[in-house]
């Protein structure tokens, strides 16, 4: 496929548009160069998060003379790239989170992966970085897990983390388009974010800090979203709580937790049994998780699902009146987060988890997801989400 890409061009002050053929991303074209040397894969019980990762990684370079050049799997290593590359000054990166793993027949197998690079193209177009074949580059990461399949583990609650990242190399100072630009991948094998079972948290409600706001990036998976929230993570750490949950406006809307999308599970004021999680209003990430939990809960037809706002002050009255059920967090590393607490406005606030077992650090439909959704991931029951990694 071969796109009509824009190239911005400076004339006499006033800038203007030219179109030309680009090159896409070929998956046929692809070279792979196997590392000589491979590494030691850590035992299952001693991986920790974005520690240790594989032999070999995935690089395609872009400019905008010619477009993508050919896709290279080579041996995992350093970047070489110019101090003055605007990737440097001005955040020009965006990034992906997915997953691989093996099913009981050691079969690999991805989770919803057309999601993923759906994000990341969006993510893509909002910081002007080039376009690309989104099936293309599929395919590309599908035979970068093949060359790295020994270090898939083979366990379940265990997987192979992938982070697919773009980012501008155009060597200049200015702000504006980069000419030049890098999509990288690269992975490392994970264990279960509870290694020991559920682990319920407790939350910060936030309101001095904002995580995004209208016409900004909330909606994209951009580097610039993540840095300003490692201050406010610290010092609701201080004070006792795992996280932010971040609120924005003068209503006190919900909106995410830390880095995860929030679900809220009650009896609404109406008196109905109702799952509901914030809009997808261009401040809330587009979870490939949160819209796994949409489409399930809407297939099981138990329960009213909605998207809309939800503010703070409703979820306490909830609480006062005995009409919360559940609330928990959904992401790719957890896939849930329940929620056990929550200080807003100078005290805590109990949120329930499961009133049958006073000892449980879940609730049951936070479980029941939790357990569906790996389900697939594994291939223990058919569905088509989970996608088969061919050798």
């Amino acid at each position: 496929m071969v796109f009509l890409r824009p190239i911005l061009a400076q004339t006499q002050g006033i800038r203007r548009f030219s179109t030309a053929k680009l090159r896409d991303i070929l998956s046929k074209d692809i070279k792979i160069t196997p590392s000589k040397t491979l590494k030691s894969i850590p035992p299952n019980k001693d991986l920790v998060f974005g520690q240790s990762f594989a032999d070999h990684m995935l690089e395609i370079d872009w400019n905008n003379k010619s477009g993508w050049e050919a896709p290279r799997i080579k041996e995992y290593g350093n970047l070489s790239i110019s101090p003055s590359a605007t990737v440097f000054h001005y955040g020009l990166e965006c990034f992906e989170g997915m997953k691989a793993y093996k099913d009981k027949n050691g079969t690999i197998r991805m989770f919803r992966p057309d999601m993923n690079m759906n994000r990341f193209l969006k993510s893509c177009q909002r910081l002007t970085l080039p376009e690309f074949n989104k099936e293309e580059l599929l395919e590309c990461i599908k035979k970068l897990l093949l060359v790295d399949q020994r270090w898939i583990p083979s366990e379940r609650g265990y997987s192979l983390y992938l982070r697919p990242t773009a980012i501008a190399t155009q060597e200049s100072l200015g702000v504006g388009p980069s000419s030049k630009s890098k999509i990288f991948v690269i992975n490392c094998p994970v264990g279960p974010y509870y290694k020991t079972g559920f682990a319920a948290v407790s939350l910060s409600a936030t309101s001095h800090y904002v995580r995004a706001w209208p016409g900004g990036t909330g909606d994209a998976k951009v580097g610039g979203n993540y840095a300003p929230g490692i201050r406010p993570q610290m010092e609701v750490g201080q004070k006792g709580y795992a996280q932010n949950l971040w609120l924005f406006g003068e209503n006190d809307n919900l909106t995410e937790v830390g880095t995860m999308n929030l679900f809220v599970f009650w009896k609404n004021a109406q008196g109905e049994v109702e799952l509901v999680t914030p809009p997808l209003d261009g401040t809330i990430l587009p979870g490939v998780t949160r819209d796994s939990i949409l489409s399930l809960a809407r297939l099981w037809g138990e329960f009213k699902v909605s998207e809309r706002n939800v503010t703070m002050p409703e979820v306490t009255q909830a609480i006062d009146e005995g009409r919360l059920l559940e609330m928990f967090g959904a992401g790719t590393a957890a896939i849930v987060s329940p929620i056990k607490n929550i200080f807003y406005k100078g005290r805590d606030w109990p949120i329930p988890l499961d009133p049958k077992d006073s000892s449980s650090q879940a609730g049951v439909l936070t479980k029941r997801f939790a357990d569906t959704i790996m389900s697939i991931q594994y291939g223990e029951v058919e569905h088509e989400w989970s996608v088969v990694v061919k050798q």
